[in-house]
């Protein structure tokens, strides 16, 4: 691993993938990767649920990985999603990531198959030992039903390139708990914006994030006032997003920050089936904490 893994901390969102037609919109991505550099993000997370990596193809995958890699130029690292329910579609995904220079890559817990806790330990470390790329962990189980339990996750962290988690529990005595079984320099990254403040204060590094696609520069200067220390102004912060934390997910995500995205000119608004546009009721929601946040 050549990654320096101090610089993994601090907002990440978790990018949107452009589209126009239903393609990938490259030149939109290129813009858009431009756009959340130049704002302040600290790292770019390529293709997961939010880009809607389940709905794209491998080459379409693929290819929003490299692309992202090139513009991003080692600027900021990127942690690009690998993640699947069949480990070896994943083994190729982490295969063609590391060839295209991601700095580390991104694992869901396998979905619909509800492996046991021995199941994934044997997914993850299978998918360690095929690659020098370092992993975080991805556990959701509001969407992949199996939950990585805390003593799975302390024996994974003993493999070398297994370096954190994306937690997604919703359960923030997690990190905790995780923090003792893993030690401290378990890199633990929250999962939700509506609990990146409370996580942070319990040993967190930051967040792989739905609003920072849409407010990347006030995420980004919330995590460093928490990384300085600063609580109130990271909470000042916090009560200008809340709004838009809960916004982007007034329907089926992405369909609300592909829309916000649309109303702040980044990108058109289009989302891929089963996926569809947000409701008019999620749309008033969106236009209403984007002006709550001073965006528009």
């Amino acid at each position: 691993m050549t990654l320096d893994l101090s610089r993994i901390w601090g907002s990440m969102p978790a990018l949107v993938t452009p589209m126009r037609g239903g393609e990938v919109d490259v030149a939109a991505l290129d813009r858009f990767v431009e756009w959340q550099i130049a704002e302040g993000s600290h790292g770019l997370v390529p293709v997961g649920t939010t880009g809607e990596s389940p709905t794209l193809t491998h080459d379409e995958h693929h290819a929003v990985i490299a692309r992202t890699v090139a513009v991003a130029a080692g600027r900021v690292p990127v942690i690009a999603g690998c993640g699947s329910n069949d480990t070896a579609t994943a083994r190729m995904h982490l295969a063609r990531a590391e060839a295209a220079g991601a700095d580390a890559a991104l694992l869901v817990v396998p979905y619909y198959n509800k492996p046991s806790q021995a199941g994934l330990i044997a997914h993850f470390t299978a998918l360690a030992e095929a690659t020098r790329l370092p992993i975080i962990l991805y556990n959701i189980p509001g969407r992949s039903v199996a939950d990585l339990a805390t003593a799975t996750i302390a024996h994974l962290a003993k493999l070398p390139n297994i370096i954190g988690i994306k937690d997604a529990t919703g359960n923030v005595g997690r990190v905790s708990a995780q923090r003792a079984a893993c030690g401290p320099d378990f890199i633990q990254l929250s999962g939700n914006d509506d609990m990146a403040l409370g996580f942070n204060a319990l040993g967190g590094r930051g967040a792989i994030s739905v609003t920072a696609n849409v407010a990347p520069r006030l995420c980004a200067q919330m995590q460093a006032a928490m990384r300085d220390g600063d609580y109130a102004t990271a909470l000042a912060i916090n009560d200008r997003l809340w709004p838009l934390h809960d916004a982007m997910f007034a329907d089926t995500s992405p369909g609300p920050a592909k829309y916000a995205l649309a109303r702040l000119g980044m990108m058109q608004g289009e989302v891929r089936l089963p996926i569809i546009e947000p409701s008019e009721a999620a749309r008033a929601a969106v236009d209403a904490a984007l002006v709550h946040a001073g965006l528009l």
